[in-house]
């Protein structure tokens, strides 16, 4: 079985159409039928509610808990709302590797946490693809998801999305159940 898999040369332009392009063919020829993406403030989130219109696809934007609200990085209510009516559900959680109780400790006391060696292991890809598989993971433990079929997942670097990969979620409590199908499309340099 062969798959061309799209890397990116400039993670710092935005390379979302194409990452999202290539997404949707994938799922088209898999037949999944969720697809969520990492969306800060909503743009990934409405680009991928335009791409995959028409598809019948349950699209999913997963935003970063209001733990991070002093950075600017949470999702407005106005935002998410833009998002609701293009049929595109938010969720907002804590990140299920990391931001939690654990690092609380380790920012105090120093050390890291397993948590934080997986995150880390999983940057060795890119920063998109820890994404990926955390919000695969969060959309798992709210429900949004089952843990039995495969899903595709879309996120990015820094602006917009340069990583999707297709893969069989898990619970964060399951985590060595998580298996990575397939990489669509990821940065050449993490």
């Amino acid at each position: 079985m062969g798959q061309k898999v799209i890397y990116h040369a400039d993670k710092e332009k935005d390379n979302t159409k194409d990452t999202l392009e290539a997404t949707k063919k994938r799922v088209e020829e898999l037949k999944i039928k969720d697809v969520l993406v990492a969306s800060t403030h909503g743009r990934t989130g409405l680009r991928a509610a335009e791409i995959f219109k028409g598809t019948g696809v349950n699209l999913f934007a997963v935003s970063i808990c209001h733990g991070w609200t002093e950075e600017g990085w949470v999702m407005t209510p106005q935002e998410k709302k833009k998002l609701e009516a293009k049929g595109v559900r938010v969720l907002t959680c804590s990140h299920s590797l990391g931001d939690g109780v654990a690092s609380a400790f380790t920012e105090k006391f120093g050390g890291k946490s397993i948590e934080e060696i997986v995150a880390q292991t999983l940057y060795r890809f890119s920063q998109g693809m820890k994404v990926c598989v955390e919000i695969a993971m969060m959309a798992a433990d709210a429900g949004l998801i089952s843990v039995e079929n495969e899903v595709a997942a879309v996120a990015g670097t820094s602006k917009g999305a340069d990583t999707a990969i297709v893969l069989k979620p898990a619970y964060p409590r399951k985590f060595h159940e998580l298996e990575i199908k397939e990489i669509i499309a990821k940065p050449r340099d993490p």
